[in-house]
């Protein structure tokens, strides 16, 4: 029973410091925008492999290499 007098404030404590941060969460704009990050997983693929595929373009065929030094 003593315990309950700790454990009880301890919870109303953190529940008010949760809901303190959700409250800075939504007014710092977290939650404004949610499909974007979605999306961007699902497209990060295609993104990267046109990109390897434009520096692949620019890049000469032989690139040195430093087991083979040049001459």
């Amino acid at each position: 029973m003593e315990s309950l007098y700790f454990l009880v404030p301890c919870a109303l404590i953190f529940i008010g410091l949760a809901i303190k941060v959700l409250f800075w969460a939504i007014n710092n704009g977290q939650y404004d925008n949610l499909d974007t990050e979605a999306h961007r997983i699902l497209f990060d693929a295609e993104k990267s492999a046109q990109a390897q595929s434009s520096t692949a373009q620019d890049t000469p065929d032989t690139l040195p290499d430093d087991k083979n030094p040049p001459a």
